[in-house]
């Protein structure tokens, strides 16, 4: 390993790991942790009989940047190594991949999965690997998947049974937990040290070393004053009241301030009363008025043409698909007002003075002949592509040589990224075709992406994990972290109150580090067992929920029209992941949409087409169709489009996992013999 060198403060934090104990290494990001980790796997290799290093990751761009970047260049040649995710095919024969080779990188989801799967090609025991790391281990809390293993390996130490693996965590900052207090911080550092079973180390004899190599940047707080006046956002405040009066408010509701993420808040939950309540008036308004609250928002952060569009784009899809004189309602008021609302969005009186604000800070930063990198942090997907419309027709910043793209995560549907164009992305970025990444929190932590000199969070709201994250980004020398906030805002609020859990966090560890050997384990043991009791009274209610009541008293009712459509037992389970219908008298509810792409391709199935409500005008989403084994079409169906009518009133769920009956495993050879002479290709 000569070619191999840490610097003493690396060397520092892995004198433990390097004696097997178990270990979370906290550094701040750009502190190299991973080159750390790398360090101590190729030890543990080299001195460990059969050694198998397992390294977990919590997204999958992760697994290829870890392997590609870090592991292989200084482990591949003498050991044999192997990345695997979701969108790999040797996920089916994981059990088999971790017996032949040395270094598996992965998600954490593929590891779980293999734990409690029980066929021999995908099953591993957590004795399988001798070292486990674990990437960003701050998240291993709650119901995370990570701390779903971690239980399995506290759980089997608790009862005595060994082997186990070495645990090594990597963190910028395992935060207060929202504790606002150092002993309520303390006890969060405690309960994430318990649920790995490690200590928790950072340097002490080289700080000098590590803030040399880690800068922090330059904190600027760009300030703007309130505008002067909003036409447009008061214009949509009183159709908001418009709809309130209409709706007839139950006496018991109160909802916040309109135009605040409170108020988001309010109208969600009342949307499900509606629904609850059979009151299809309270749930459609609710809907819309979250949709005007949340062109509130993007009005509050953005261009008043963005909150207009997006108004625009909602009420696209709502002409043709009325029902009843809610709807009629809902949408005429919004046509009547159309010409008024675009006339105040259009006048550049009023425009939003943060966008102004925001372009001289990118200019100070960037010029025809200045090297620039930023990256810009904006709250969700649909900010993200308003303000690269922005960047790219703002004459002034294309003066100054911005090249823009957008970093969102990863999924299906039209506002996501695809791996591949996220990895492209941040090649561009990384080479210098591109200069300004307009990023989601995706790119807080973890990613490689090269040193910024600019950093701006823009209309964000996070906790302190997140602001450190994001500073950690802008790592160029002299660089530059700017809030662009509005005078006495609550972006500013949070950034302080963000400073202060920082402090606290260092706070926290350093009581936690100062513990005797004696005080720490007996704090740890009793956190493991509290841990692991609480998570069985749990899995007890959990089951208890689920069989609430039988399958087959429960009807499915489409969420925006109230029509019933179908039965609880017509659902079974398909490969621990699909809830599908394989009642074949279903295909009369719903019609066909567009064909579904999908960027993966499966082993088994293929998307199809989406489909939806075929009640008169309702065309509700419901999910796709999938075809499984080349042969079944089978409606894959998400339970948030639906409500649930049972034997005790009605009910919505975000998550199949939340329903309160069971569903059954599907059987193809059953659903074979029942549908041979149905609907097939």
């Amino acid at each position: 390993m000569a070619d191999f060198q840490l610097r003493d403060y690396q060397k520092e934090v892995v004198e433990k790991a390097l004696r097997g104990e178990n270990v979370i290494i906290w550094l701040p990001t750009g502190g190299g942790k991973t080159r750390a980790a790398v360090y101590v796997a190729r030890r543990h290799l080299d001195t460990t009989p059969n050694g198998k290093v397992m390294v977990l990751v919590n997204k999958v761009h992760l697994v290829d940047q870890h392997y590609t970047k870090e592991f292989w260049p200084f482990l591949g040649e003498d050991f044999k190594l192997m990345k695997v995710s979701g969108e790999s095919d040797e996920k089916d024969f994981f059990g088999i991949v971790v017996q032949a080779n040395d270094v598996v990188i992965c998600t954490a989801q593929i590891l779980y999965n293999a734990l409690i799967n029980k066929e021999e090609a995908k099953h591993t025991e957590l004795s399988d690997i001798t070292l486990l790391i674990i990437d960003e281990c701050h998240h291993t809390h709650k119901e995370s998947v990570y701390n779903k293993i971690m239980r399995l390996y506290v759980e089997k130490k608790l009862k005595g049974q060994r082997p186990l693996p070495q645990i090594l965590g990597l963190t910028a900052s395992p935060g207060t937990g929202g504790a606002k207090v150092l002993g309520d911080a303390v006890k969060h550092v405690l309960e994430i040290c318990a649920n790995l079973d490690s200590v928790i180390v950072s340097t002490k004899n080289y700080i000098p070393e590590l803030k040399e190599r880690v800068p922090r940047p330059k904190k600027t707080f760009d300030i703007v004053e309130k505008r002067v006046a909003d036409p447009l956002g008061d214009h949509i405040k009183w159709m908001m009241q418009l709809i309130h009066e209409f709706m007839n408010l139950p006496s018991d509701v109160r909802l916040r301030e309109c135009g605040t993420q409170e108020y988001e808040a309010d109208v969600v939950v009342l949307e499900q009363r509606g629904v609850r309540e059979n009151n299809r008036l309270l749930a459609q308004c609710a809907l819309h008025l979250r949709q005007y609250n949340d062109a509130l928002l993007i009005n509050d952060t953005l261009r008043m043409m963005d909150a207009y569009r997006s108004l625009e784009d909602f009420y696209n899809t709502k002409y043709t698909t009325a029902i009843d004189g809610t709807d009629f309602f809902l949408v005429g008021l919004f046509q009547e007002n159309q010409v008024e609302l675009k006339k105040f969005a259009t006048d550049p009186h009023f425009e939003n003075p943060k966008m102004a604000k925001l372009e001289s800070t990118l200019v100070s930063q960037f010029g025809p002949d200045v090297q620039s990198r930023g990256i810009l942090f904006s709250r969700t997907r649909k900010s993200t592509h308003c303000l690269l419309d922005w960047v790219i027709e703002n004459k002034t910043l294309q003066r100054a040589g911005i090249k823009a793209a957008i970093l969102t995560g990863a999924g299906n549907g039209i506002t996501y990224m695809t791996q591949n164009e996220q990895a492209d992305t941040i090649r561009k970025f990384r080479n210098g075709t591109l200069n300004l990444l307009i990023s989601t929190s995706v790119a807080e932590e973890g990613l490689d992406i090269p040193e910024c000199n600019l950093v701006v969070r823009y209309g964000l709201l996070t906790n302190e994990i997140a602001q450190q994250q994001a500073s950690g980004r802008a790592r160029a020398r002299d660089s530059q972290y700017s809030v662009v906030a509005e005078a006495g805002g609550r972006e500013i609020r949070r950034e302080r109150i963000n400073e202060y859990l920082e402090e606290l966090t260092g706070e926290a560890i350093a009581k936690v580090q100062s513990m005797s050997e004696h005080e720490f384990r007996t704090k740890i043991n009793e956190l493991q067992t509290e841990a692991i009791i609480m998570s069985k009274v749990l899995e007890d209610r959990k089951t208890e929920k689920k069989n609430r009541y039988a399958a087959s008293r429960v009807r499915i009712l489409c969420r925006n029209c109230f029509a019933q459509v179908a039965s609880g037992n017509d659902f079974k389970l398909l490969e621990n992941a699909h809830y599908v219908n394989v009642n074949k008298d279903f295909k009369q509810h719903y019609k066909l949409g567009g064909k579904v792409q999908l960027e993966r391709r499966f082993e088994d199935w293929e998307p199809g087409c989406t489909v939806s409500c075929n009640n008169g005008n309702c065309n509700k989403d419901w999910g796709f169709e999938m075809k499984y084994k080349k042969v079944a079409l089978l409606p894959n169906l998400a339970i948030k489009n639906f409500a649930l009518e049972t034997p005790d009133g009605r009910i919505t769920v975000k998550k199949w996992k939340d329903v309160p009956f069971a569903v059954e495993e599907f059987s193809f050879e059953q659903y074979y013999e029942e549908n041979v002479e149905g609907w097939f290709d």
